[in-house]
């Protein structure tokens, strides 16, 4: 069997250029580590500033048509490289056949006192947690609006500075336990949060979760 013919997961990417350290869904090195295949697909035109702020619906089509693309060449599985794609995920998993997880808010109902850390609180709306199935009451904080991690993503700026963008993202997961002390398990929205899990756990003593475990633990699924 040729590599081409190996199952693979489907990565449905916004249209972005900012830097991708290994843990994001967008590094090359995040699922080589869990063993897995990756191929993945940029969709023109949807940038962060589109799909966060906006929420422009005129980018439902292309993230379909592109759906339908790579499982068409093969995928075992889909995702998307932004959290907030999780309003998609009944459309994009009636349109194919394999098993779509747009978003890592997808398994906050697994957990009994969940927690949501997310890239912008702001636009995280009731129906895209609903769309998650997410359930009612669970806290949300997002990270500090216009802060290293927010303006640079938002923006799709070329530089970023790492070691500031993780105290961006441990701060809010500490707003996010101190405000919520009773949250047992934090779920990072934002498939660019991976990165800094470790950070978070260590700066709230929670279990953390993402779209990277996610993937792993669904993937292994399929056996």
């Amino acid at each position: 069997m040729t590599s081409d013919a190996l199952p693979f997961l489907g990565v449905l990417m916004l249209d972005t250029r900012f830097p991708r350290p290994p843990g994001d869904v967008g590094n090359p090195a995040t699922f080589e580590r869990h063993g897995i295949a990756v191929r993945r697909l940029v969709i023109e035109g949807a940038s962060p500033e589109r799909i966060v702020k906006e929420a422009d619906r005129s980018l439902l089509q292309p993230f379909v048509d592109g759906a339908l693309r790579l499982a068409g060449e093969g995928a075992a599985m889909l995702t998307t490289s932004c959290g907030f794609l999780a309003a998609y995920q009944q459309v994009l998993a009636g349109a194919v056949r394999v098993p779509v997880v747009t978003s890592s808010l997808l398994q906050c109902r697994e957990f009994a006192r969940p927690g949501i850390l997310t890239f912008d609180a702001d636009s995280m709306s009731r129906a895209i947690l609903d769309a998650a199935g997410v359930p009612r009451g669970t806290p949300v904080q997002g990270v500090q609006p216009g802060c290293e991690f927010h303006r640079r993503i938002l923006n799709n700026e070329a530089h970023l500075d790492l070691a500031e963008a993780e105290r961006n993202v441990v701060d809010a997961a500490r707003r996010l336990v101190t405000l919520h002390p009773e949250v047992e398990d934090i779920v990072m929205e934002c498939t660019n949060m991976p990165p800094y899990r470790e950070a978070v756990g260590r700066a709230t003593g929670r279990r953390v979760h993402d779209i990277e475990t996610l993937l792993a633990a669904r993937w292994a699924a399929l056996g």
